[in-house]
């Protein structure tokens, strides 16, 4: 599906005229020829992310342009899945886990005011681990129908969410992201749910290019489970108010 290219911290994923569905930062619906990964550094202060793009892209030599995320990890961990019509790009930190609780008694549940604040200065900031976002590129060489294409988006993060619940005890961080892609010249496909060729290989891509990121990032030491044991973290203990239609 896709030709890549990485270099100065930016991943290219490349195939011409190529329909995208981004969740990122000025996503939506688009065509290009390509879409990107940018690694940002520590502390990142950017604010213009429209001309910080531009920046990084002509740096690094990148003539195309189109959907683009961006992330704490290493485009060195980048990792790539294929199976059947289906090709997954991901990188991978859980630095900052999104936790949320399933229990029948909200009285076991911890107030959120006990979830660590992403923005604290306690000695969670000491501690050596990566930097979280969970970044998911996946195409198809089938073309899709829009709502076919939407629903890949749904797809992927579903299985994004039960590759890191059974990794790190959360279904994703804070600042996770999917890009959806097909060929509009392909054969076509109706839907991408999980019982179609497409579905089903988008999720077995996804948990292989999640784990082998997260292997790739993490060699050197576990990885945290859940908000107790990260850097950063939220956990969205609240309750709504539920009533009968």
């Amino acid at each position: 599906m896709f030709e890549t290219a990485r270099r100065d911290g930016v991943c290219r994923l490349a195939r011409p005229g190529t329909r995208w569905l981004s969740t990122g930062y000025a996503g939506g619906d688009s065509r290009a020829d390509a879409a990107f990964n940018i690694t940002v550094p520590e502390g990142w202060p950017e604010t213009d992310l429209d001309a910080y793009v531009e920046r990084r892209l002509s740096a690094a030599g990148f003539d195309e342009r189109g959907p683009t995320l961006l992330t704490g990890v290493g485009q060195e961990h980048a990792r790539r899945a294929r199976f059947g019509p289906v090709e997954v790009v991901a990188t991978a930190g859980v630095s900052n886990p999104a936790e949320l609780p399933i229990d029948d008694d909200p009285r076991e549940w911890g107030d959120a005011s006990d979830a660590p604040d992403a923005a604290a200065g306690d000695d969670r900031d000491d501690r050596d681990d990566p930097v979280g976002t969970v970044n998911v590129f996946v195409g198809t060489t089938r073309s899709l129908e829009p709502g076919a294409l939407a629903n890949l988006v749904a797809v992927a993060a579903e299985a994004k969410a039960a590759t890191l619940l059974a990794r790190c005890g959360a279904p994703g961080t804070t600042t996770d992201a999917v890009v959806a892609a097909c060929d509009p010249a392909g054969d076509p496909a109706t839907f991408s749910g999980s019982a179609t060729e497409v579905g089903n290989a988008a999720r077995v891509c996804v948990r292989d290019a999640v784990l082998a990121s997260l292997g790739s990032r993490y060699d050197a030491g576990p990885i945290s489970q859940g908000v107790d044991e990260a850097n950063y973290g939220v956990v969205a203990d609240d309750r709504a108010t539920v009533a009968p239609i």
